[in-house]
């Protein structure tokens, strides 16, 4: 049993870290109790056991006496005597009581007490070892999983991480090596408990004074730290050395030093802002990379809101939120973000400035008006770029209603002179009529005068046609907003009316035309 007993001291002292005499009062209380149920109950029983050649020895106290009555508190004198020569009547006798074999059930008896202290001694142990640790950061193996709760083996003990504490986003296997932070190691009913985290806020702190030299010796302060484990988390950094920039010395040579970080954090997004007392800035780099249009404080309130374009609208509140949120929780006041409307009311503005401009142009109503704006058709000149079919799909119309505003649109082009009488009838469809002042058979032929230096017809075609125009604008300007039918009966009536002078006019010409051949 010696060998056997140094063995057990031996792997208990390595493998556990147990100091060798606190085994040896905790097999000293197991054997006390066996020897009990085998020596009996003597009047005091000690056991003595020597750590270092492992012997037992079990040690009774009787007290010397010339007649024993109670065997288990008395000894004869002389047999007194055979241990110790001078003994007296009355005197305490330390006598070996120990048994030759303590028997299956006093050695099962002192196992399990044995085991119990043991357990005990090193839960204490276990306390006292990380009850000043709270706060680091340590490095285990994921051994098993009760519930949704991960064991994980730091070695000789063994930390709890509790479904509260674990990232969403992460799946851990057994046998995973992670670093998790110490939250706490709590006394409780089983024993010391450590309990590990790796959504907790500091987590992400003792993970920059790792790996940022200037934060470890206190160059640059974190001054905040909001987190979603697993998402998003932001940082503020502050530096009172105006030499030294806070973000740049945690971002690192080429993000060397963040990278390790999210790393660590499985991807999870980092963002690095610079501390500031001025609630305006720290805001605006906080809601980053949005662009701000202005912000006003509430202070007695602490209430900041912002307001943003509509299209940095969703950078600023971020995905479900978080950049908005989590600005909220580092700056520790309320941030509301809002849509500037004064940019949507100015281009309400326009929009209306461009519709009314078209009714009055065309003639149209105001609806229709307000749809060929916003269909991208704002002034006069865009018609040149557009058919009756682009407008119809527009304002989701009748094509001969399109063909009507199409034919508006040209006639007051024609008359502002952007576009020639000849063009705006080559656009127009052919079942729709050409604007009355592109009519060339509605006006007389110019006479040819000689001595005006006016051309025949023999020479070109445009000059004639450019002096039909020319003509026929003063017409059209009288009747601007004349439709296409009023137009037509215009023309017939003045045929009639001219139709003998013209062809007096028609010969006149010809004969001139022949005397100069």
């Amino acid at each position: 049993m010696t060998s056997e007993l140094l063995a057990v001291f031996e792997y208990f002292e390595k493998e556990k870290g147990i100091d060798r005499a606190t085994m040896v009062e905790a097999l000293s209380g197991a054997l006390l109790s066996a020897s009990k149920k085998s020596v009996g109950p003597a009047r005091e029983l000690r056991i003595d056991i020597d750590p270092e050649r492992g012997s037992i020895k079990a040690i009774a106290k009787l007290v010397a006496v010339e007649e024993v009555t109670e065997r288990w508190e008395q000894i004869a004198l002389p047999l007194a005597r055979r241990i110790k020569p001078d003994a007296q009547l009355g005197d305490e006798i330390e006598v070996v009581v120990t048994p030759r074999n303590f028997g299956r059930i006093a050695a099962q008896a002192a196992k399990q007490h044995m085991m119990q202290h043991i357990r005990q001694a090193e839960k204490a142990m276990i306390y006292e070892e990380y009850k000043d640790r709270a706060g680091d950061i340590v490095s285990g193996t994921v051994r098993r999983f009760e519930k949704s709760d991960v064991m994980i083996d730091l070695g000789k003990f063994e930390g709890l991480m509790p479904n509260r504490e674990r990232v969403s986003t992460e799946e851990y296997n057994i046998g995973d090596r992670i670093r998790a932070y110490v939250v706490a190691v709590e006394n409780g009913a089983r024993g010391p408990e450590i309990i590990l985290s790796r959504s907790h806020p500091n987590f992400v702190r003792r993970l920059f004074e790792f790996e940022v030299s200037e934060i470890a010796d206190h160059t640059v302060e974190i001054r905040g730290i909001a987190r979603e484990p697993g998402f998003r988390t932001k940082v503020a950094v502050f530096s009172a050395d105006e030499k030294v920039d806070p973000v740049g010395a945690c971002v690192g040579l080429r993000g060397a030093r963040v990278k390790n970080i999210v790393r660590e954090l499985n991807n999870e997004k980092v963002d690095i802002i610079r501390w500031s007392e001025n609630i305006e800035e720290f805001v605006t780099d906080a809601l980053k990379p949005a662009i701000i249009r202005s912000i006003q404080l509430y202070p007695d309130e602490k209430k900041v809101r912002v307001t943003v374009d509509e299209m940095e609208l969703s950078k600023a509140i971020g995905r479900r939120g978080q950049n908005a949120r989590l600005t909220s929780r580092l700056i520790g006041w309320d941030v509301q973000v809002e849509k500037d409307a004064s940019a949507h009311e100015a281009f309400e503005h326009r929009v209306t400035g461009a519709a009314s401009e078209l009714v009055r142009q065309l003639g149209i109503d105001e609806e229709l008006a307000l749809g060929l704006v916003r269909g991208g058709i704002v002034n006069l000149e865009t018609f040149m770029d557009v058919d009756a079919d682009d407008i119809a799909e527009i304002l989701d119309v009748d094509l001969s209603v399109a063909q009507t505003v199409q034919a508006a649109a040209k006639r007051r082009l024609v008359d502002r002179g952007i576009i020639t009488a000849e063009a705006a009838a080559a656009s127009m469809p052919a079942n729709e009529p050409a604007p009355a002042a592109a009519e060339p058979e509605s006006e007389p032929a110019p006479e040819a005068e000689t001595d005006r230096g006016e051309v025949t017809e023999e020479d070109t075609d445009e000059p004639v046609a450019e002096a039909a125009s020319e003509e026929s604008a003063p017409e059209s300007g009288k009747g601007e907003t004349a439709s296409p039918q009023e137009a037509e009966n215009g023309s017939e009536s003045e045929e009639n009316e001219t139709g003998e002078e013209s062809a007096e006019e028609s010969a006149s010409a010809g004969d001139e035309a022949t005397r100069a051949e």
